[in-house]
Protein backbone atom coordinates (compact mmCIF):
# COMPACT_ATOMS: atom_id res chain seq x y z
CA UNK A 1 0.00 0.00 0.00
CA UNK A 2 1.39 3.38 -1.00
CA UNK A 3 0.22 6.40 0.98
CA UNK A 4 0.57 9.17 -1.59
CA UNK A 5 -0.51 7.50 -4.82
CA UNK A 6 -1.29 9.92 -7.65
CA UNK A 7 -0.52 12.99 -5.52
CA UNK A 8 1.37 15.98 -6.87
CA UNK A 9 3.97 17.24 -4.39
CA UNK A 10 6.33 20.20 -4.45
CA UNK A 11 9.44 20.04 -2.26
CA UNK A 12 11.25 23.35 -1.87
CA UNK A 13 14.85 23.07 -0.75
CA UNK A 14 14.92 19.58 -2.25
CA UNK A 15 18.70 19.41 -2.65
CA UNK A 16 19.35 19.63 1.10
CA UNK A 17 19.63 16.68 3.47
CA UNK A 18 16.05 16.90 4.76
CA UNK A 19 14.46 18.08 1.53
CA UNK A 20 16.04 15.31 -0.56
CA UNK A 21 15.04 12.64 1.96
CA UNK A 22 11.45 13.91 1.96
CA UNK A 23 11.37 14.05 -1.85
CA UNK A 24 12.57 10.45 -2.08
CA UNK A 25 10.01 9.32 0.50
CA UNK A 26 7.14 11.12 -1.24
CA UNK A 27 8.12 9.51 -4.56
CA UNK A 28 8.48 6.09 -2.93
CA UNK A 29 4.92 6.43 -1.66
CA UNK A 30 3.55 7.18 -5.13
CA UNK A 31 3.67 10.98 -5.43
CA UNK A 32 4.95 12.80 -8.49
CA UNK A 33 7.44 15.24 -7.02
CA UNK A 34 8.54 18.66 -8.22
CA UNK A 35 11.92 19.57 -6.74
CA UNK A 36 13.08 23.16 -6.38
CA UNK A 37 16.28 24.73 -5.16
CA UNK A 38 18.95 27.23 -6.09
CA UNK A 39 21.37 24.78 -7.74
CA UNK A 40 20.20 22.63 -10.62
CA UNK A 41 23.11 20.15 -10.46
CA UNK A 42 22.24 18.99 -6.94
CA UNK A 43 18.55 18.83 -7.81
CA UNK A 44 19.35 16.67 -10.82
CA UNK A 45 21.22 14.23 -8.59
CA UNK A 46 18.17 13.87 -6.33
CA UNK A 47 15.85 13.49 -9.33
CA UNK A 48 18.13 10.86 -10.88
CA UNK A 49 17.96 8.81 -7.69
CA UNK A 50 14.17 9.01 -7.69
CA UNK A 51 14.01 7.99 -11.36
CA UNK A 52 16.36 5.06 -10.72
CA UNK A 53 13.99 3.86 -7.98
CA UNK A 54 11.04 4.01 -10.39
CA UNK A 55 9.60 7.33 -9.22
CA UNK A 56 8.58 10.51 -11.01
CA UNK A 57 10.46 13.75 -10.41
CA UNK A 58 10.92 17.13 -12.09
CA UNK A 59 13.33 19.91 -11.18
CA UNK A 60 13.21 23.70 -11.25
CA UNK A 61 15.94 26.11 -10.20
CA UNK A 62 14.38 28.94 -8.21
CA UNK A 63 14.63 30.88 -4.97
CA UNK A 64 11.76 30.23 -2.54
CA UNK A 65 11.54 33.93 -1.64
CA UNK A 66 11.05 34.97 -5.28
CA UNK A 67 7.27 35.17 -5.25
CA UNK A 68 6.81 35.55 -9.00
CA UNK A 69 9.04 32.54 -9.74
CA UNK A 70 7.34 30.42 -7.09
CA UNK A 71 3.87 31.34 -8.37
CA UNK A 72 4.83 30.47 -11.95
CA UNK A 73 6.30 27.15 -10.88
CA UNK A 74 3.24 26.25 -8.81
CA UNK A 75 0.97 27.03 -11.76
CA UNK A 76 3.07 24.85 -14.05
CA UNK A 77 3.12 21.96 -11.57
CA UNK A 78 -0.63 22.26 -11.08
CA UNK A 79 -1.28 22.28 -14.81
CA UNK A 80 0.88 19.20 -15.23
CA UNK A 81 -0.71 17.27 -12.35
CA UNK A 82 -4.25 18.63 -12.31
CA UNK A 83 -3.63 20.56 -9.10
CA UNK A 84 -1.25 20.45 -6.15
CA UNK A 85 -1.74 18.09 -3.21
CA UNK A 86 1.36 18.60 -1.06
CA UNK A 87 3.84 21.43 -0.49
CA UNK A 88 6.88 20.91 1.74
CA UNK A 89 9.30 23.72 2.61
CA UNK A 90 12.78 22.66 3.68
CA UNK A 91 14.66 25.77 2.57
CA UNK A 92 17.56 27.06 4.66
CA UNK A 93 16.96 30.16 6.78
CA UNK A 94 20.53 31.46 6.29
CA UNK A 95 20.88 32.00 10.02
CA UNK A 96 23.99 33.33 11.72
CA UNK A 97 24.98 31.45 14.87
CA UNK A 98 27.81 31.40 17.37
CA UNK A 99 27.58 34.98 18.65
CA UNK A 100 25.73 36.16 21.79
CA UNK A 101 22.71 38.33 21.09
CA UNK A 102 24.34 41.21 22.96
CA UNK A 103 27.04 41.32 20.31
CA UNK A 104 24.89 40.82 17.21
CA UNK A 105 23.64 43.35 14.72
CA UNK A 106 19.87 43.70 14.46
CA UNK A 107 20.02 42.79 10.76
CA UNK A 108 21.76 39.49 11.52
CA UNK A 109 19.15 38.50 14.12
CA UNK A 110 16.24 39.43 11.87
CA UNK A 111 17.66 37.80 8.74
CA UNK A 112 16.61 34.18 9.48
CA UNK A 113 13.23 35.36 10.78
CA UNK A 114 12.52 37.20 7.54
CA UNK A 115 13.75 34.25 5.45
CA UNK A 116 11.66 31.68 7.34
CA UNK A 117 8.47 33.73 7.17
CA UNK A 118 8.97 34.92 3.60
CA UNK A 119 9.81 31.52 2.11
CA UNK A 120 7.05 29.65 3.92
CA UNK A 121 4.45 32.32 3.21
CA UNK A 122 5.48 32.45 -0.46
CA UNK A 123 5.50 28.72 -1.20
CA UNK A 124 2.44 27.94 0.93
CA UNK A 125 0.19 30.58 -0.61
CA UNK A 126 1.36 29.74 -4.13
CA UNK A 127 0.55 26.05 -3.64
CA UNK A 128 -2.72 26.68 -1.81
CA UNK A 129 -4.16 28.50 -4.83
CA UNK A 130 -3.98 25.17 -6.68
CA UNK A 131 -5.24 22.86 -3.93
CA UNK A 132 -8.79 21.93 -4.77
CA UNK A 133 -10.83 20.59 -1.86
CA UNK A 134 -7.84 19.05 -0.12
CA UNK A 135 -4.16 19.72 0.33
CA UNK A 136 -1.31 19.62 2.82
CA UNK A 137 1.28 22.30 3.54
CA UNK A 138 4.29 21.21 5.60
CA UNK A 139 7.35 23.10 6.78
CA UNK A 140 10.56 22.15 8.55
CA UNK A 141 10.89 23.90 11.89
CA UNK A 142 13.41 23.82 14.72
CA UNK A 143 13.62 23.34 18.44
CA UNK A 144 11.99 25.15 21.34
CA UNK A 145 14.89 24.59 23.71
CA UNK A 146 16.65 27.55 25.32
CA UNK A 147 20.14 27.33 23.79
CA UNK A 148 22.57 30.27 23.79
CA UNK A 149 24.40 31.68 20.78
CA UNK A 150 21.83 30.61 18.16
CA UNK A 151 21.18 34.17 17.05
CA UNK A 152 17.77 34.58 15.46
CA UNK A 153 17.25 30.86 14.81
CA UNK A 154 14.77 30.22 17.62
CA UNK A 155 12.99 33.47 16.85
CA UNK A 156 12.65 32.33 13.24
CA UNK A 157 11.23 28.95 14.26
CA UNK A 158 8.74 30.59 16.61
CA UNK A 159 7.64 32.93 13.83
CA UNK A 160 7.32 29.97 11.46
CA UNK A 161 5.05 28.18 13.94
CA UNK A 162 2.86 31.28 14.27
CA UNK A 163 2.59 31.62 10.50
CA UNK A 164 1.64 27.96 10.11
CA UNK A 165 -1.09 28.30 12.72
CA UNK A 166 -2.49 31.34 10.91
CA UNK A 167 -2.37 29.55 7.57
CA UNK A 168 -4.16 26.56 9.10
CA UNK A 169 -6.92 28.80 10.45
CA UNK A 170 -7.51 30.50 7.12
CA UNK A 171 -7.03 27.52 4.79
CA UNK A 172 -8.89 24.93 6.87
CA UNK A 173 -12.31 25.79 5.40
CA UNK A 174 -10.82 24.99 1.98
CA UNK A 175 -9.82 21.52 3.14
CA UNK A 176 -6.12 22.41 3.40
CA UNK A 177 -4.11 21.19 6.37
CA UNK A 178 -0.92 22.82 7.70
CA UNK A 179 1.72 21.32 10.00
CA UNK A 180 5.40 21.76 10.77
CA UNK A 181 8.04 19.23 11.75
CA UNK A 182 10.17 19.92 14.80
CA UNK A 183 13.65 18.44 14.76
CA UNK A 184 16.83 19.63 16.49
CA UNK A 185 19.06 18.19 13.79
CA UNK A 186 19.66 14.83 12.16
CA UNK A 187 23.15 13.34 12.10
CA UNK A 188 24.20 10.46 9.89
CA UNK A 189 22.03 7.70 11.37
CA UNK A 190 25.01 5.35 11.40
CA UNK A 191 27.24 7.74 13.34
CA UNK A 192 27.62 8.24 17.07
CA UNK A 193 25.63 11.17 18.43
CA UNK A 194 27.69 13.02 21.05
CA UNK A 195 24.80 15.42 21.69
CA UNK A 196 22.36 12.66 22.65
CA UNK A 197 22.88 13.47 26.36
CA UNK A 198 20.13 16.08 26.03
CA UNK A 199 17.63 13.60 24.63
CA UNK A 200 15.28 11.07 26.19
CA UNK A 201 16.08 8.62 23.39
CA UNK A 202 19.57 7.39 22.45
CA UNK A 203 19.88 9.47 19.30
CA UNK A 204 18.36 12.14 17.14
CA UNK A 205 16.19 11.09 14.20
CA UNK A 206 17.75 10.11 10.91
CA UNK A 207 16.82 12.00 7.77
CA UNK A 208 14.76 9.02 6.65
CA UNK A 209 12.81 9.07 9.93
CA UNK A 210 12.03 12.75 9.42
CA UNK A 211 10.94 11.98 5.87
CA UNK A 212 8.68 9.14 7.01
CA UNK A 213 6.96 11.50 9.44
CA UNK A 214 6.43 13.93 6.57
CA UNK A 215 4.84 11.14 4.52
CA UNK A 216 2.46 10.33 7.36
CA UNK A 217 1.53 14.00 7.83
CA UNK A 218 0.90 14.39 4.10
CA UNK A 219 -1.22 11.25 3.85
CA UNK A 220 -4.89 10.61 4.51
CA UNK A 221 -3.89 8.81 7.70
CA UNK A 222 -3.37 12.28 9.19
CA UNK A 223 -6.60 13.68 7.74
CA UNK A 224 -7.60 15.44 10.97
CA UNK A 225 -4.15 16.83 11.78
CA UNK A 226 -3.72 20.57 11.22
CA UNK A 227 -2.21 23.58 13.01
CA UNK A 228 0.05 20.93 14.49
CA UNK A 229 3.70 20.72 15.44
CA UNK A 230 5.13 17.23 14.89
CA UNK A 231 7.77 16.65 17.55
CA UNK A 232 10.66 14.55 16.21
CA UNK A 233 13.28 15.70 18.70
CA UNK A 234 13.82 12.40 20.49
CA UNK A 235 12.84 14.07 23.74
CA UNK A 236 14.99 17.18 23.46
CA UNK A 237 11.69 19.06 23.56
CA UNK A 238 9.06 17.64 25.90
CA UNK A 239 5.40 18.49 25.22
Amino acid sequence: MVLLKDRTAIVHGASGSVGSAVARAFAREGAEVHLTGRTSATLEAVADGIHDAGGLAHIAELDAIDRDAVERHAAQAAEHGGGIDICFNATNNDDIQGTPLLDMRVEDVVQPVAKAVTSTFTVATAAARHMHGRGVILAMGGGREAIPDLGGSHVAWAALAGLCRQLAAELGPRGIRVAWLLSPGSPDPGAADPEADGLLLPRRPSYDQVANAAVYAASDWAATMTATEINLTGGAVVD
